[in-house]
């Protein structure tokens, strides 16, 4: 379906798969979150709808890309308070003068055409975007900064682990002595063990995790393609952490981690998990270990510190946000604000 047209460029909302592929091959700054491949996850998720956005030329040739996810949490007559778009890899566009034309006309016709149901669009900006935040915010994308750590995993094994804070290289050791495993896993089982371990967490913090819907078309969709790998922590039998790492074009992601909290103090779960991802990222060739977000830097954010203990380069690529919606969106606000607020009761070990 052709939305819109200007000189040789056309806005479309579908695409040809190769050529599709052939645009993430040949451009550096590619994601993971910009594939077929994870659109099609997104698309078998529970509450999530995903909308592909691109400006092609005459010849097919994709010049701009953005993908959205439309993400509803409460359907029915909260849908317009609980939905929001979420373009988890950010924009897309190739170099030079014609790949800015062409994105200034995706910004352009998708802020014309947005849904009504969208409270906002946030783009999740996985590089520096500095030198499109001008053209962003005439389009309506106001950045905020929001942080992340980097890890060069092409430095020598040694200097990776000087790097990381005694407190750490402590725990990893105690961990080690108390004969903590990791195992690795890309089935459905890796993904029944490590769902309940985020469950305790995100239910504890009060913030809304994914259905596991997502991790299962993850696992089905991603793993065969070497895109998703998962590490489940061990003592003895009991699993006592796990981290769900994306894997795409030389870059690892901690795309979801949690360890249980009764034992950490024992048996070190996450310090020991980013260790063996650390290691294992080196050892299969993957260039960079990205920690999948720090928080934003005025606000106490009880990960980044965690995460700034393995001597990352810090970053600040930022989110653009576009707010569709003011009112319902100070309403949504209010009553996200009460829900985090309420008792939360203990999540047992059950999907």
């Amino acid at each position: 379906m052709i939305l819109w047209r200007m000189q040789l460029m056309r806005v479309i909302q579908e695409l040809d798969l190769a050529e599709w592929n052939q645009f993430l091959e040949k451009h550096p700054l590619a994601n993971i979150y910009q594939t077929p491949e994870m659109f099609q996850v997104l698309a078998h998720t529970a509450g999530h709808y995903p909308k592909l956005w691109a400006v092609v030329d005459d010849d097919g040739s994709v010049l701009a890309l953005m993908l959205p996810v439309q993400i509803t949490l409460v359907a029915g007559l909260l849908r317009g308070f609980t939905t929001r778009a979420v373009c988890y890899g950010s924009i897309l566009c190739a170099p030079g003068p014609e790949g800015n034309a062409a994105l200034d006309l995706l910004l352009d016709t998708y802020q014309r055409k947005v849904g009504r149901h969208e409270l906002f669009t946030e783009l999740r900006n996985q590089y520096d975007l500095s030198a499109y935040q001008t053209l962003l915010n005439a389009k309506g994308f106001v950045f905020e900064d929001h942080l992340n750590f980097e890890i060069d995993l092409e430095q020598p094994e040694e200097v990776l682990w000087s790097k990381i804070s005694r407190s750490a290289r402590q725990g990893i050791r105690a961990a080690e002595k108390r004969n903590v495993y990791v195992q690795e896993m890309t089935n459905a089982a890796g993904v029944f063990a490590a769902y309940p371990k985020l469950r305790q967490v995100y239910t504890r913090v009060g913030v809304p995790l994914a259905d596991i819907s997502l991790f299962e078309a993850a696992c089905e969709i991603l793993a065969p393609r070497d895109m998703l790998k998962i590490f489940l922590a061990y003592a003895g039998t009991e699993c006592i952490g796990a981290m769900i790492a994306l894997t795409f074009k030389g870059r690892m992601i901690d795309w979801y981690a949690a360890g249980d909290r009764d034992t950490s103090a024992l048996y070190w779960p996450n310090d020991t998990l980013v260790w063996y991802a650390l290691r294992w990222g080196k050892q299969h060739g993957y260039r960079v270990f990205d920690f999948g977000g720090g928080g934003k830097p005025n606000e106490p954010y009880g990960p980044r510190e965690f995460k700034r203990k393995f001597g990352g380069r810090q970053v600040n690529y930022g989110r653009n946000v576009s707010i569709h919606a003011h009112w319902r969106l100070t309403v949504s606000q209010a009553g996200y604000g009460l829900y985090r607020k309420l008792p939360r009761t203990r999540v047992r070990n059950v999907v």
